[in-house]
């Protein structure tokens, strides 16, 4: 029986194609290829394109990179917006680096000991910059006796330090003559590590003018460690906050910032204003001497008694002034203000630290 198999023109082509091709390979030969099989003539060669350089030896392009040394582009912080976090320009610390006293243990001992009189001692004097957000409140279930649970208010305040170096360090001029019988020093700059060790105090007022005596609480921060994931989460799930034990354990190098928290609880709620005071920022100190009570001094020592302590250290701090708009009955973050009316938003001030 005769089949009768219809082939397109197209697969009749196709398959022709093919035994043309497969006859001229077995013919070995180059007379077997048909024309369409032949290479294309060859055509002269174009003028080659300048070589680009290597990868390696192209200069990477700079991202741009934050303050805390991370790519700002791709941060992976929570971006803030601008005026969030305030600044506190950098106290003047070059005054900072001498100190006149008398030698108080050779003056009132023998008066014939001129050279023990305004003495200066030098110091290296640094400081770190100082930036916080605003004092906030957080509702947190903290232990309480019996093994129960209390629900209290916790304050707290987020704040950054800067390490941006300049450590004044004097040095003896040996290219000038003594004043008056003592050494000219001119400062140099150091960009050296430090460690911030902060204290923070919180003076609770009740008035804002004629304050009577008493009428002023202070209150030292309190460790919280239950209350840190809270804010934490609520702040910056991302960011590691140095609470005020922990930020003493890092040394902070230069161009390096720190974000750390500081917290309180028992906060009285009647308070109409209140100041924070920050110690630590700076190693800048002076001191007084009494040459009469050292004197009681050492005369209860002969008596193997404990005399009046004769000297006073002072460390320089920084006052932040805030006031609170509400009462006491109804206590709110948004009631909270930096900046006192009639005051200064913040000043650097001496504060005894024994």
């Amino acid at each position: 029986m005769n089949h009768l198999v219809r082939i397109s023109g197209g697969m009749a082509a196709a398959m022709l194609l093919l035994v043309t091709e497969a006859i001229a390979q077995q013919a070995g030969g180059t007379a077997g290829r048909t024309a369409a099989a032949r290479p294309a003539a060859a055509k002269p060669a174009a003028a080659k394109p300048a070589a680009e350089k290597p990868a390696a030896e192209k200069p990477a392009a700079e991202k741009p990179v934050s303050a805390d040394g991370f790519i700002a582009t791709r941060s992976i912080y929570r971006v803030l917006a601008p005026g969030v976090v305030e600044p506190i320009p950098r106290a003047v610390i070059s005054d900072e680096t001498v100190n006149t006293h008398d030698v108080t243990e050779l003056v009132t001992q023998d008066s014939t000991f001129t050279w023990a009189k305004d003495v200066p001692f030098h110091q290296d004097v640094w400081m770190l910059d100082f930036e916080f957000k605003p004092v906030r409140m957080v509702w947190v279930d903290v232990p309480a006796a019996e093994g129960r649970m209390e629900r209290k208010l916790v304050w707290y305040m987020v704040y950054k330090v800067t390490n941006s170096g300049d450590c004044l360090h004097p040095v003896e001029d040996e290219g000038q003559e003594f004043y008056e019988g003592n050494r000219v020093y001119k400062l140099t700059a150091v960009d050296k590590p430090v460690r911030f060790i902060p204290v923070f105090t919180m003076e609770v007022h009740n008035r804002l003018k004629d304050e009577t005596p008493g009428s002023a609480k202070l209150y030292n921060e309190k460790y919280i460690p239950i209350a840190l994931p809270t804010i934490r989460a609520r702040e910056d799930k991302n960011r590691q906050f140095l609470s005020t034990i922990e930020m003493p354990k890092k040394q902070i190098a230069f161009k390096e910032t720190v974000w750390g928290v500081v917290t309180w609880e028992g906060i009285d709620p009647r308070n109409v204003w209140f100041s924070v005071y920050v110690e630590g920022l700076t190693n800048a100190y002076r001191w007084k001497d009494d040459p009469a009570k050292y004197v009681a001094a050492l005369d209860a020592a002969k008596e193997r008694k404990r005399g009046p302590a004769y000297r006073e250290l002072f460390g320089k701090a920084l006052q932040l002034n805030f006031w609170r708009i509400g009462d006491e009955y109804t206590l709110k973050e948004d009631q909270i203000r930096y900046g006192v009316p009639g005051m200064l938003n913040y000043e650097w001030v001496w504060r005894r630290v024994f």
